[in-house]
């Protein structure tokens, strides 16, 4: 079992930044596949980005790209997310989540294994 704990978000005017944390549980964090999805209301839930465990690469959806970075710091079993030039867009519970597969499957929400809370984020205009 792996729990995965958020935080972070909050209010932030457009064009602001905001870093999402997520620890997670586990002695195993560095071989697990992470990532950030976000959920907006009347929406689906959509990856933002995501990052392999070996060899260390990452994924972003268009929507992000350039504007947000995700790493780890598997010394502290968390991952981040670091959202720069926000736009009201970009409101939406935002999920943490963990894939203890093999294969890194980007952002494919199918194939994570466990999932967050979720923390608010609110950009406003």
């Amino acid at each position: 079992q792996v729990q995965l704990v958020e935080s972070g978000g909050g209010l932030v005017q457009a064009g602001g930044s905001l870093r999402l944390s997520c620890v997670a549980s586990g002695r195993t964090f560095a071989k697990y596949h992470m990532g950030w999805f976000r959920q907006a209301p009347g929406k689906e839930r959509e990856s933002v980005a995501s990052i392999s465990w070996r060899p260390t690469s990452t994924y972003y959806a268009d929507s992000v790209k350039g504007r947000f970075t995700i790493s780890r710091d598997n010394a502290k079993n968390t991952v981040y997310l670091q959202m720069n030039s926000l736009k009201p867009e970009d409101t939406a519970v935002y999920y943490c989540a963990a894939d203890l597969g093999s294969t890194w499957y980007r952002g494919y929400a199918g194939a994570y294994d466990y999932w967050g809370q979720g923390t608010q984020v609110t950009v406003s205009s």
